[in-house]
């Protein structure tokens, strides 16, 4: 990414993606196509599917870019498309009986590897015994992941890997504050319910 790219203000390019410019599109994309793939993988633990839907998201972006009113940031605007389609394709998945639960190890990222130590431990150190115990256990987060339902699921990537506020995840999941802060505790209960019985 050149350095000019990252001090453009979203709102520019978006304008500018708006009267047709397609490298405005292109720096959007370049800027959150990271951040929107593996939060879809933590969605649906499959890369081939975390592609295409990325994919599908940036085009739904531009195709609908006319449609964005700048009421949110473009950023909460853009994972909010994100989600619905993975919740969508995760539910249509489900109903044809195709749910993978096996996360790619190679498609872990730092924020999940601070969500393991948020649930498995209360050691922050950066020793070397614990960083290789980490690498094993963001794997059990990731399959215990797989294994709670996709709206919990959903609340638990935006708030503890993405991390989200409330307020954001709200205006994502097109949901009530309180019913994010409700799901939320739900989500994080189950998934130590989860992991707990994974490392028995």
């Amino acid at each position: 990414m050149q350095p000019e790219t990252a001090s453009i203000d979203d709102g520019v390019l978006v304008e500018r993606c708006r009267r047709g410019d397609s490298a405005a599109a292109e720096r959007l994309i370049l800027r959150y196509q990271n951040r929107i793939y593996n939060a879809i993988l933590k969605m649906c633990a499959n890369a081939d599917d975390a592609e295409e839907l990325t994919q599908d998201t940036f085009v739904k972006v531009i195709e609908h870019i006319d449609k964005f009113e700048g009421k949110s940031s473009f950023y909460t605007w853009l994972f909010r498309i994100a989600v619905n389609l993975t919740l969508n394709y995760c539910q249509r998945k489900v109903r044809v009986g195709f749910r993978s639960l096996d996360a790619e190890e190679n498609e872990r990222s730092d924020r999940a590897k601070g969500v393991l130590k948020e649930y498995l431990s209360d050691d922050s150190s950066p020793d070397p015994a614990a960083v290789a115990a980490n690498k094993e256990l963001c794997k059990i987060v990731l399959r215990a992941l797989m294994k709670l339902g996709d709206e919990q699921r959903a609340v638990v990537v935006l708030r503890d890997i993405e991390g989200m506020n409330y307020a954001q995840i709200a205006e994502v999941l097109d949901i009530e504050l309180g019913t994010v802060r409700s799901r939320l505790s739900r989500a994080r209960s189950n998934l130590r319910e989860v992991m707990e019985a994974i490392l028995r």
